[in-house]
């Protein structure tokens, strides 16, 4: 099939092409002589000259040379890296376009993948889908004599260079620019990640949404920095919020990008900000939604959906820092959240106290080992929350699940995928998909989140 393909299409060929609809990636889809095309940058009801970059053994990639037809769903980037950048992938669509290829991404999962017949409500999208995120991590690198900063190429290790990024807090920007300015001045060393020798691996940044306190980390190969009582001082200076700043350690040859180890260099080892009207402590390792308007919005569902009454034990499972866990134990008799990684469960128990709610629980472990053991103790939820990661739940936790056979199940998806994988098995199992709402947690982006509201039909 390959050498057909190949015959068909030449690398490096340029071809017309009519793009039909798009991939889940964001990439759009068309067809030459047959062949399945996947087109980075190309809008569905547009006509493109593309250039093939790599030929697979059932369909090739190509990219856009030159629009011939326009989508009247496209528009100009406000981004002038946008076609370099590997952070955004679908600023070349109106955001109303946007919205809509994400409702329709889960539409498709849910009854190609899990053959699952529910509602499926339009994604509710930001109002300002423009520098929504409360975190950042930029790279950093050598370029020749120059430091870089910024975000990797697409499918690349190498740096696009920025002074801002439009999905980026403003502030982190403006951070961003200090340090990079301070590491020029003080010809601070860099890391080169191929050769593992160097200094300043990345720089992170945090800023409250609600609270404004900012908070920079160094992540470094190593355990002293030099200059940085100046690098303070400059920050001091220019950012209004400014109460931390941290060494993070990472000695490992890696890609993962924090290390365990933090040294604060200046003010608190946390900042504080706010979902809603819970605060929560966060440190540089803590896990927080990066878009707390739209967590809010993604929560307020999440408890809508739950339906939650004074006399209720609800049961949230991968609850990482707990934030959907305490938004469940102002409704609940009692929250319970379980979590395999024991810093999460900390911050989690943590946070819990500083709101004073006392009705909610942290148990560590991994949920099919936790849950016989609470069930033995009399301890039966009427409401199962999951927000697994990306590869969604294991089968054992969705058998422990349907054995407890809570009223009702409420999933929350990054994914929608393994969404759909799991819906089918738990629909198997009893339960019935009574409405999936999307949610635009990551705008300019092909990524959607989504919340799942299921019910017991097998107990009724």
């Amino acid at each position: 099939m390959k050498n057909k393909i190949k015959a068909a299409l030449q690398l490096n060929g340029r071809y017309e092409v009519q793009i039909e609809k798009m991939a889940h990636e964001g990439q759009g889809i068309g067809k030459i002589d047959g062949i399945t095309v996947f087109v980075e940058g190309a809008v569905p009801k547009e006509k493109c000259q593309i250039e093939i970059v790599k030929v697979k053994k059932d369909y090739a990639i190509g990219q856009v040379i030159k629009v011939l037809t326009p989508s009247p769903d496209r528009k100009v980037p406000q981004c002038i890296n946008a076609d370099k950048c590997g952070g955004c992938n679908l600023q070349h669509m109106t955001y109303e376009a946007q919205l809509l290829f994400k409702t329709s991404k889960v539409k498709d999962s849910l009854k190609r993948i899990g053959h699952i017949d529910a509602e499926v409500i339009d994604t509710i999208g930001m109002q300002q889908p423009w520098h929504y995120r409360n975190k950042s991590q930029y790279p950093v690198a050598k370029q020749g004599n120059s430091t870089v900063m910024g975000f990797y190429k697409k499918r690349s290790h190498d740096i696009v260079d920025l002074e801002n990024c439009l999905i980026q807090h403003p502030i982190s920007d403006k951070v961003m620019q200090i340090i990079k300015r301070w590491l020029t001045r003080y010809d601070i060393s860099i890391y080169d990640e191929l050769k593992h020798e160097g200094l300043i691996r990345h720089v992170m940044v945090r800023v409250g949404n609600k609270s404004k306190e900012v908070m920079a980390a160094l992540i470094a190969n190593g355990k002293e920095i030099p200059h940085t009582d100046d690098l303070i001082k400059m920050l001091q200076c220019d950012i209004p919020g400014f109460k931390s700043l941290i060494l993070n350690i990472n000695t490992k040859k890696t890609n993962v990008i924090m290390g365990e180890k933090n040294i604060t260099l200046y003010g608190s080892p946390y900042i504080y900000d706010y979902i809603g009207d819970i605060k929560f402590r966060l440190s540089p390792l803590s896990f927080f939604q990066v878009n707390p308007i739209q967590a809010e919005v993604l929560y307020n569902k999440v408890l809508e959906y739950a339906g939650i009454t004074q006399d209720e034990i609800v049961l949230d499972l991968y609850c990482g820092t707990g934030t959907i866990t305490l938004f469940l134990a102002q409704k609940a008799k009692k929250a319970y959240g379980i979590e395999l990684v024991s810093q999460a469960v900390a911050d989690a128990r943590l946070n819990a106290k500083i709101n004073g709610i006392n009705n909610a629980e942290f148990i560590e472990g991994a949920a099919e080992a936790v849950l016989p053991k609470m069930a033995e103790e009399g301890i039966k939820p009427d409401i199962i929350v999951v927000d697994p990661p990306r590869r969604g739940c294991d089968e054992k936790t969705l058998k422990t699940i349907t054995k407890i056979s809570p009223k009702k199940i409420i999933y929350v998806s990054c994914n929608p995928a393994t969404l759909a994988r799991d819906l089918r098995y738990l629909e198997d199992k009893g339960y019935k998909t009574q409405k999936a709402q999307p949610v635009d947690m990551f705008p300019q982006t092909s990524h959607v989140e989504c919340v799942v509201l299921m019910t017991n039909v097998k107990n009724k």
